[in-house]
Parts: structure tokens; C-alpha cells; sequence
């Protein structure tokens, strides 16, 4: 069985399948800018991957936003819009052995877009695009690959079966009693923090709720001219240029705020809560603070909801 964990974030694109996990910066530009060949006295810098997909060219990844006409749609409809399948293909490119097929296809989405009048649409919709064929191209490099099923479930679902899971998607038995007790979990993304609350198996739904409060929020506040696209700034975080020391405090406080506002103090008597997602290695110090011995960090928590997707879907086929 060929499985793949899809998570369609707006800060990056990630991705885990039997031959491990992919990042890939969700940063996305139209093609229409020039490439200039010949620069003597300056270094020469190389092109982000180009995909040409139905819907056109576009430049994805890191440095995307230099080379063209930036596209930063935040809007849940980029879910299943032409720049998040150009994303998708550019980010399964980057696997040396591409399948022809996959069994399935777990992807997690919002909170949000699985709740409320819409939920249904919203799942109709990403689920039409991704099963089925596929075909575009890299660099002028042909790929193809047939998607047979796809699975969806909330990002922070994704998130508790990381933690529950092994990489076999068994249950690791030390871990298992957290799906009958009160467990909570944090998923801080580019673009929402998430927050969930399980118990026997199901969601509490008091305690769960989703909103726009993410990375995307600290880069707000560093951005007060608007002199960079929210890519542009991205880009310097990831490489240590950005410099955001008295804005993160800001959005710290922002951040408990809402964890406040919809658990109070009764996170004291949840099992555990598991932290996930881009903002997770930011907020660490002050997340360890608030939660002490229960907060829980994956090792690689930027690739933990793909990676607890592959993982749920794997149980599943076991199963």
C-alpha cells in the first residue's frame, strides 16, 4: 500500500510517505519575470523549481517570490485553488521515486473547514481535486501519478496520532489511555492556532475551536510598513535574518490569550497536551512555562501532523 500524509499548510507544504517526510515553503509566484543570463560582477542565483500545471507556470518554494508576481491568497478557497496544486505537485516532485498511484491520501485541513455550513463543500472540494490523475510538470520534467482514496481529518487529530502511533501505525502502548482521557492539543501554524480536546475517543467541544492567529500574526507585526510580502518574510525566518525579538512577546501573549479565553484553568486536569505545528519551536519556552511536565514536543514538530497522518491512514489499512 502506497500512503501518503498530506498537510496543505499555508507556510509550507509537508508531506510523509514510506520514504520519509518533504517540506516545502508554501511560497508561490506566477511565472512572468525574465531571467537575466548574464550578470558579470554579481553572483548568479538559481531558479526555485518552475511547475507548469494546467492553470499555468508558477514558481514554488523558497525564494519563489523573488523571481515572480507573488500569490498570497490566505482564504480557505486556496485549499483546492490552482496555487495549492501547483504547491502539491512541486512539493511530491522532491521524492526520488515517485509512485504511479497512491492507495490513499490522508490530508489535514482547518478546523474551520470542517465545521460549520460549509464543512461539507469544503471537503467535497479538496477531496474532487486531489482523487483522480494527476499530471504536470517540473523544470520541463514530466510527472504523473493516480490517487486512488483520499482521507480527511483536523489538522490537531493528525496531531494526537503522531503522538499515539508508531511509524508501523500501531499503537505505542504506554500512550494508548490518552484516547480515553482528557488530552489537549496545540497546533500553531502559519495561519491558525488550533486547539482540540479529546475524551473516549471523541472531542470535547468546548475546549475546540480555530481561528487566524498563527506565524502568519508574528510576521504582521514585524511587517508594521508593509514593505515585504508575507513569503518575502517567511523566507528571512527560516534562514535567521529576521529579526523579530521584540514582536514575539506581542504575539505571545496573543497566543495564551485565546488558549485562555477557550480552556481557562482547566487544562490542569487534561492527561497531556501535545504542542505542534511552525510555531511550536518559537512559543516552546513560554508554552513549557504555562504547561509544565505535561506539554509534550515532538522531535520534529513541523512534520508532525503529516506524519500522524500517514500513520492514522496506515492504522486504518491495517485495521
Amino acid at each position: 500500500m502506497n500512503i501518503l500524509g498530506f498537510d496543505p499548510g499555508m507556510g509550507a507544504i509537508k508531506l510523509h510517505s514510506a520514504q520519509g517526510s518533504i517540506e516545502m515553503p508554501a511560497h508561490l509566484a506566477s511565472n512572468g519575470t525574465t531571467e537575466l543570463m548574464h550578470t558579470t560582477g554579481l553572483s548568479r542565483r538559481q531558479a526555485p523549481p518552475k511547475v507548469r500545471t494546467k492553470a499555468g507556470e508558477f514558481y514554488v518554494g523558497l525564494g519563489a517570490h523573488d523571481w515572480g508576481r507573488p500569490i498570497e491568497n490566505m482564504d480557505y478557497d486556496r485549499l483546492s485553488g490552482p496555487e495549492m496544486q501547483a504547491l502539491f505537485y512541486g512539493a511530491l516532485s522532491r521524492y526520488d521515486d515517485l509512485p504511479e498511484a497512491f492507495d490513499t491520501v490522508a490530508v489535514g485541513l482547518p478546523i474551520e473547514t470542517l465545521s460549520g455550513e460549509e464543512a461539507r463543500d469544503n471537503a467535497a472540494a479538496v477531496r474532487n481535486w486531489l482523487k483522480g490523475q494527476h499530471a504536470w510538470q517540473v523544470d520541463g520534467v514530466a510527472h504523473q501519478i493516480t490517487i486512488e482514496r483520499v482521507l480527511l481529518t483536523p489538522q490537531p487529530v493528525a496531531a494526537l496520532f503522531d503522538y499515539v502511533l508508531d511509524m508501523e501505525g500501531r499503537f505505542i502502548p504506554e500512550r494508548k489511555q490518552v484516547l480515553k482521557r482528557e488530552t489537549g492539543v496545540i497546533s500553531i501554524g502559519f495561519n491558525t492556532i488550533e486547539l482540540l480536546v479529546i475524551r473516549d475517543k471523541a472531542p470535547v467541544e468546548r475546549f475546540t475551536t480555530g481561528n487566524t492567529s498563527g506565524v502568519r500574526r508574528l510576521l504582521e507585526l514585524v511587517n508594521a510598513g508593509h514593505l515585504y510580502s508575507l513569503g518575502e518574510l517567511d523566507a528571512k525566518l527560516r534562514t535567521g535574518q529576521l529579526d523579530y525579538k521584540d514582536a514575539l512577546p506581542v504575539w505571545s501573549r496573543e497566543i495564551s490569550g485565546e488558549i485562555e479565553r477557550r480552556w481557562g484553568a482547566a487544562y490542569r486536569r487534561f492527561e497531556k497536551i501535545i504542542l505542534v505545528g511552525g510555531g511550536a519551536k518559537l512559543l516552546q519556552n513560554d508554552m513549557e512555562k504555562r504547561f509544565g511536565g505535561k506539554l509534550w514536543l515532538p522531535d520534529q514538530p513541523v512534520l508532525s501532523i503529516a506524519q500522524g497522518l500517514y500513520k492514522m491512514a496506515l492504522n486504518r489499512t491495517r485495521r
